[in-house]
């Protein structure tokens, strides 16, 4: 099977398909041996099975799979990870070499149970929502909020916090008028405290039992947390009456808003009435925090929010105690297995930097807009509550994410939206990447497009003789509460050869997207801890070694250097990934830096692919649309470019295309084939908005206009106003960027020198 057939069956792509046999071999291929897994990869022909899953006896626990021996006269199995005997249950009596269940058939190595025991609460939405905004964003928001009622499961308990210079909880289950609790926006709130003022301690907690009549009054947490059908005209309502924050806000000053304290009440909220159940707390927030617990920056608008700059020389007064604020609000809510979504709306900075740790502790959504009235944030926050074929949310709540191996290999550690569930198994290895020291994670919430890179370390000494043909074996096992209210699990097993070193099979395995997209999400990982020179430095040395080990070169002679097609793209993603926003915060604030950043740890392969190396499509008269190299040469006076960076979708009209377009000849007879060769790309860029999330920004531009910057800072600088005249010289092809990075092709060139051991003067 390829590569892609596997990632459709699989939900997986790893950076080898061959791996190398000791730990000497495994170090000198640079790349570690990783996968990109996503978990819930939907899957039309994946039949749900209903029955529990068979496993091996403690403390193993592996589940039965395909690459088991099973002994059907005896009606025995043996473990492929302990190596123990296990004895099929009863009901497998019948089994036999023609009647297999499906959990044992080669084509099912991913299979998904759902289990017998449903889940004893349905999932659980709290809206916290910002009330320090203008009239028309506020009107946006409240009509997009009464939208989102209709799109959630009948069942699905919800509640209401607003916040502004107050915190509002909202008793949305006493119909007779409008009532809530409100917190001091300047106080910070033990969680005890905010059990104590809601009136959901010991004594009155108990929320909604299966089996019990309905009258809300009586249940502390019914007040606060109701089903949708019973409550949506009551909070229709609300949605509909919420005000702006009376309090008035003088010409020099900030709103006083209290981000802080309504998102430690709605974590107090949840965790003392449905802890460790399903849940997502939505904050809606259309400025930064300026008071209380959690402050971002003061409210005197002489203070500017702090930059990049700022928070690397330790200027950014507030920077470490949001941090550590929003850090031990993430912990509680994780451990609880609550997701937290952030909606900031806003043109300046809102504190995502701060309050970051909160999702990427969760896996919660970041979504951010100029504001509630644009469609990225419509459009991106309604497309959270996708249905799938069966008109279930295409999302997961409270999951645990398991990794097993064979003795070879050990868990180095995971890098995505997680935290440990410290779970000491003989499979941790000692080497630490990402989430490490545990092989075992919590998830609080997935989607079909979740995917976490697990990054594993060969333990086997060199020169202990491999049996012949020896295969290592990874499992992947995710527990999770489906949102029709059934547990399932899913379970995916890997098996993959091992080679004797110097074996030619480990280079012809290598899959260059996969371990560009991992070997990002490590860059990233180590961006948040290091300066950004010593990442670079870092990304450049392992590119090198892995030439040295892998391209075809006599020594010290750069024009003899060759690397294979599988390796022949690796070194072009690392020159887009040392230019990227992931990479280069210049140009960016601390919360885009954060937001993307969050973004790359959370998508597959391809998706990530475009955002590290956007793809480029040309439209001209003579030929149809092609993709065309990232380079300021495809840049031509009558060519129409389509960009595509995951985060914008950009038409972009060469001068002559822009002048015809403006003397209006598309409208015109006899201009037929313009108005089409304009329309195109129109088509094409309609269709990959379809399914994205978040929505890309949506760019039209003209060459020489100001929103071509767009394109310019990602193409490959081959002509520069350094490379001749103005404009790359007389007769030059493309546009001249201004730009003083090295091109892809002097990147390359010093890639060869430094590889084959030439000098580089």
């Amino acid at each position: 099977m390829n590569i892609e057939d596997i990632e459709e069956r699989d939900g997986l792509r790893l950076s080898w398909n061959v791996w190398p046999s000791s730990r000497v071999e495994a170090t000198r291929t640079v790349v570690p041996i990783a996968a990109l897994y996503t978990p819930l990869k939907v899957r039309e022909d994946l039949p749900p099975v209903l029955y529990e899953p068979v496993t091996c006896k403690p403390p193993c626990r592996a589940i039965l799979n395909p690459y088991c021996q099973i002994d059907v006269r005896g009606k025995l199995w043996i473990c492929p990870f302990c190596l123990q005997r296990n004895p099929f249950p009863p009901h497998y009596k019948d089994i036999s070499h023609t009647n297999l269940p499906a959990e044992l058939l080669p084509k099912y190595t991913t299979i998904e149970y759902t289990l017998s025991r449903p889940a004893q609460i349905p999932p659980i939405f709290v809206y916290v929502v910002d009330t320090c905004l203008d009239a028309d964003d506020l009107k946006a928001l409240r009509d997009t909020l009464i939208v989102s009622l209709s799109l959630l499961p009948p069942h699905a308990l919800v509640g209401l916090v607003t916040f502004g210079t107050m915190t509002q909880v909202h008793e949305i289950g006493y119909g007779e008028c409008p009532k809530s609790y409100v917190f001091r926006g300047t106080k910070e709130y033990a969680p005890k405290q905010i059990q104590d003022m809601l009136g959901l301690s010991q004594a009155n907690r108990s929320g909604l039992r299966p089996g019990q009549p309905m009258q809300p009054q009586n249940f502390g947490a019914a007040r606060f947390l109701m089903p949708v059908q019973q409550c949506e005209f009551q909070l229709t309502n609300i949605f509909e009456t919420l005000a702006r924050d009376p309090w008035t806000v003088a010409s020099d000053k900030r709103p006083l808003r209290c981000t802080g304290v309504a998102v430690s009440v709605a974590v107090g909220l949840l965790e003392s009435t449905f802890p460790n159940t399903g849940a997502r707390i939505m904050v809606f927030a259309g400025g930064a925090c300026t008071e209380g617990p959690g402050l971002v920056v003061g409210d005197e608008l002489r203070e500017a929010i702090r930059s990049h700059h700022d928070i690397d020389r330790d200027g950014a007064k507030h920077y470490k105690r949001a941090t550590k604020f929003y850090e031990g609000l993430a912990k509680r809510a994780s451990a609880n297995g609550h997701a937290v979504d952030l909606f900031a709306a806003c043109l300046d900075q809102i504190g995502i930097a701060e309050m970051k740790s909160l999702t990427n502790s969760t896996n919660g959504v970041i979504i951010l807009a100029d504001s509630f009235t644009t469609e990225i944030f419509k459009q991106s926050f309604l497309r959270l509550f996708d249905k799938d074929t069966q008109g279930h949310l295409s999302m997961a709540f409270n999951a645990t994410f398991d990794v097993q191996t064979t003795k070879e290999l050990k868990i180095s550690g995971i890098i995505g939206h997680a935290i440990s569930a410290n779970k000491k198994s003989p499979c941790v290895g000692e080497t630490e990447i990402g989430i490490g020291q545990t092989s075992a994670w919590k998830i609080c919430s997935l989607t079909p497009h979740s995917s976490i890179g697990v990054y594993f370390e060969v333990v086997t000494a060199a020169g202990q003789p491999l049996q012949p043909s020896s295969r290592g074996l990874i499992q992947f096992v995710t527990h999770f509460q489906h949102s029709s209210g059934q547990y399932r699990l899913r379970v995916t097993t890997v098996a993959r050869n091992f080679a004797e070193a110097g074996s030619p099979q480990i280079g012809q395995s290598f899959d260059q997207e996969a371990s560009a997209v991992l070997m990002a999400r490590i860059a990233v990982f180590k961006a948040e801890i290091d300066d950004s020179p010593d990442v670079l430095r870092w990304l450049d040395r392992m590119l090198i070694r892995l030439c040295q080990k892998f391209a075809d070169y006599r020594k010290e002679d750069p024009t003899s250097f060759r690397l294979s097609d599988n390796f022949s793209i690796y070194p072009q993603f690392m020159f887009h990934l040392r230019r990227s926003q992931f990479l280069q915060v210049f140009n960016n604030s601390p919360d885009e830096t954060a937001f993307y950043r969050h973004v790359l740890d959370e998508e597959d392969v391809n998706n990530s692919l475009i955002m590290m190396q956007p793809t480029l499509m040309s439209y001209t008269f003579d030929q149809p649309s092609q993709p065309v190299l990232l380079d300021s040469v495809s840049i031509k006076p009558d060519v129409i470019l389509l960009l595509d960076t995951f985060f914008h979708i950009l038409i972009f009209h060469g001068s002559t295309i822009a002048e015809w377009r403006k003397a209006d000849y598309q409208n015109q007879e006899g201009y037929e084939n313009f108005k089409e060769l304009l329309e195109a790309p129109q088509l094409d860029a309609q269709d990959l908005l379809l399914d994205r999330n978040p929505l890309p920004r949506y760019i039209v531009c003209d060459q020489g206009g100001s929103q071509a910057r767009f394109l310019l800072s990602k193409l490959n600088p081959s002509t520069t106003h350094m490379s001749g005249g103005m404009y790359g010289g007389p007769g030059a092809p493309g546009q001249a960027i201004f730009t003083d990075d090295v091109s892809l092709q002097v990147f390359m060139e010093h890639l060869k020198r430094l590889a084959v051991g030439a000098s580089t003067s």
